[in-house]
């Protein structure tokens, strides 16, 4: 197998007055002396210039339902051979995947793979898709431009779960060669990027609107409902009745239950009924598609005909159930064509996660 670089030259950087050089991907724009490395952990400062340090090593690579993404307008039903790096450029006390977002070690980059490869791989283990994600793809996007060029010469589609936070320019070189992503809207106030996540909301808005008025790329929305923080009415409120005027009404928004993790161990679980009101006052506010995660409510994680209210496609736990749709998701009942993409559902993948080796063919 090809041996992946120690250091692999980047685009968005500029050497400052002082001798240290910016960061540009992201709003963070980490100075930088040489040797050190920017508040993802991943990227480095050496020579003059800005170095990637995690091309081609990842920390591990499973076959997911493309709903856990989550994803429910994106090929419903198909695998998706799902990876990511280390570190990440935003800093949520709340993070699910904190031993990975959050680590300092190359070690933890133990699997290694060259885009190639995972072309290869996602082919011969017949996914539809490959998932940048468990870290966010932005601060190894090079690896994951690089891995999507590979992918789509195979037939393959490319999948970015991300928090959207970046700048403008990398922002357009990096979603260029995405089919689909999940954008993680943290919150609907500036409070909170700024006090939990240590970061900003107007850049993760401007992706948001980037992605709907100035790409082709399916997107959909993801909110983890932390309690006391982020779960109002009001803000609940104000979101979707933005996301209603500013993106449109089928931008389908996922609404999960937070559990105590990291630094957030004091916050308790979200109760159920938090998810499915904020689904609700989703709906309300003129939204076709919104669903709910981390709970069991079949209901909720259902897919309904914006044309006639029928259920279309039944899903519990990424499991898909009864389907009404056609081969290209028009509702059986009423012709009425969902917003997404689809195909036949012939075997869907079900609930699985196979952790996978990749190797060379």
């Amino acid at each position: 197998m090809e041996k992946p670089p120690r250091y692999y030259p980047t685009r968005y950087w500029h050497q400052l007055d002082d001798g240290r050089v910016q960061c540009d991907v992201c709003p963070r724009h980490c100075q930088l002396r040489d040797g050190k490395l920017g508040a993802c952990f991943i990227r480095m400062a050496k020579d003059g210039e800005i170095v990637l340090t995690s091309y081609g090593r990842s920390s591990g690579f499973c076959i997911d339902p493309i709903e856990k993404k989550p994803l429910n307008h994106f090929y419903p039903g198909s695998s998706v051979l799902s990876f990511g790096t280390a570190g990440c450029n935003l800093g949520c006390k709340f993070c699910q995947n904190w031993d990975i977002s959050k680590s300092r070690e190359i070690d933890t980059l133990g699997a290694v793979a060259m885009p190639e490869q995972l072309a290869a791989a996602a082919k011969r283990y017949g996914c539809d898709s490959i998932a940048f994600t468990y870290n966010d793809p932005v601060i190894f996007m090079e690896y994951a431009i690089d891995a999507a060029i590979a992918c789509r010469a195979e037939g393959i589609k490319s999948v970015a779960v991300s928090a959207g936070y970046l700048c403008d320019a990398p922002r357009r070189a990096f979603f260029h060669h995405m089919d689909a992503a999940n954008i993680d809207l943290k919150a609907f106030t500036e409070r909170f990027y700024r006090k939990v996540c240590s970061g900003h909301l107007a850049p993760v808005l401007d992706t948001l609107l980037y992605l709907r008025h100035e790409t082709t790329v399916w997107f959909e929305i993801t909110t983890l409902l932390i309690p006391g923080e982020n779960d109002s009415h009001r803000e609940l409120d104000a979101m979707t009745r933005w996301i209603y005027t500013q993106l449109g009404p089928d931008i389908p928004i996922h609404f999960s239950a937070f559990h105590p993790d990291f630094k957030m161990l004091d916050k308790p679980r979200t109760p159920s009924e938090t998810v499915i009101k904020a689904r609700e006052i989703a709906i309300a506010n003129g939204l076709h598609y919104a669903y709910v995660g981390n709970v069991f409510d079949e209901a909720g994680d259902s897919t309904y005909c914006p044309g006639c209210g029928h259920k279309v496609l039944s899903r519990n736990w990424y499991q898909l159930g009864e389907c009404h749709l056609t081969a290209k998701g028009a509702c059986h009942y009423c012709g009425y064509q969902l917003a997404g993409h689809f195909k036949r559902i012939a075997h869907a993948f079900g609930r699985r996660r196979i952790p996978v080796q990749i190797t060379s063919a």
